[in-house]
């Protein structure tokens, strides 16, 4: 795992670096991230984001945290009068972005994944659509979900991975050349998108992450498939006797 905590594109740097490099990648596209999802998914982002608002099953009084919820998209289809919901991202811009919406129900909290400033066993579900790979320490930003978690929650992972092997080399080719062209044309960030293609490609496999969230104190871990693979759904849970 040390690549994903040490590397930004083909440069080695530190993580503290590493860190401060992401979030001005997503300065920069802030405005227009949303759109730039829709036009390099061909919308489907969209549904996959359904599904794993659908699969939270919130309920009345709960407490929800979307991490690395940015302009909060996910965070809008989990809102309810009646329950808690919180986006929760170290880009401030992402979320000014979102707050314009006024989603009613949802709160804004900036912090990084390995430092959440929540308390011990007080939520109910987390969720986090594409930004776990954009941590600077995963198997930190994982124990501290588990952390905050209540025995018995869920953390609900939506992540691009590995596709089924006849569409790989398609999908591939098209990621290589289609998406970081189409990137730099909307978003005019060509080396912010350069780096978001590079992280999808180093981000664990569906067997490797299920391993890494078992490693991290995680029980009851799975994963779903979403469109051949292109993007997957692992779901783990903080054990009811746990001791975090």
């Amino acid at each position: 795992m040390s690549d994903l905590s040490t590397s930004f594109g083909d440069q080695e740097v530190a993580p503290e670096q590493r860190q401060e490099l992401i979030r001005n990648v997503f300065r920069r596209v802030a405005p227009r991230y949303d759109l730039m999802n829709d036009l390099m998914s061909f919308g489907i982002h969209r549904l996959w984001k359904r599904t794993l608002a659908k699969q939270v099953n919130a309920a009345d009084g709960q407490v929800i945290v979307d991490l690395a919820g940015g302009t909060g998209d996910v965070a809008a289809r989990l809102a309810g009068w009646n329950r808690t919901v919180v986006v929760c991202d170290p880009c401030l811009e992402m979320m000014q972005v979102g707050k314009y919406r006024r989603l009613d129900g949802v709160r804004w909290l900036a912090a990084v994944g390995e430092s959440l400033p929540l308390e011990a066993n007080s939520v109910d579900a987390l969720t986090i659509a594409f930004g776990i790979r954009n941590v600077t320490h995963m198997e930190s930003a994982l124990k501290e979900i588990l952390r905050v978690l209540k025995p018995g929650g869920r953390m609900l992972c939506l992540e691009f991975s590995k596709p089924w092997g006849p569409i790989r080399p398609v999908y591939q080719l098209f990621s290589r050349t289609v998406i970081p062209k189409l990137g730099a044309w909307v978003s005019r960030n060509p080396d912010a998108y350069e780096y978001l293609i590079q992280s999808i490609r180093r981000f664990p496999d569906q067997e490797e992450m299920k391993s890494l969230m078992q490693d991290c104190g995680f029980c009851n871990v799975s994963y779903r498939n979403m469109s051949l693979g292109i993007a997957c759904l692992h779901v783990g849970q903080k054990p009811l006797a746990s001791t975090h």
